[in-house]
């Protein structure tokens, strides 16, 4: 189960009226991701490009070793 800090979660609205700050807050985060929430339900994540850069080379590692199975 996903699990968020308190300090990673922000409306729609307060993302919209506050972009700046919330970006700023999350390329200096130690998690590197923001919860969207959206008439109290969470909609999106928003990352950090490092985070997202760390993740994307996980995908291609995985993908990597899916295929090397294959052959």
């Amino acid at each position: 189960m996903l699990s968020f800090k308190q300090d990673e979660i922000h409306t729609a609205t307060e993302l919209v009226r506050n972009f700046s700050p919330i970006l700023d807050r999350l390329k200096k985060s130690d998690s590197g991701k923001i919860v969207i929430l959206k008439n109290n339900k969470f909609e999106a994540v928003l990352l950090s490009m490092k985070e997202f850069e760390r993740l994307q080379n996980a995908v291609e590692l995985l993908e990597n070793i899916y295929k090397n199975q294959k052959a």
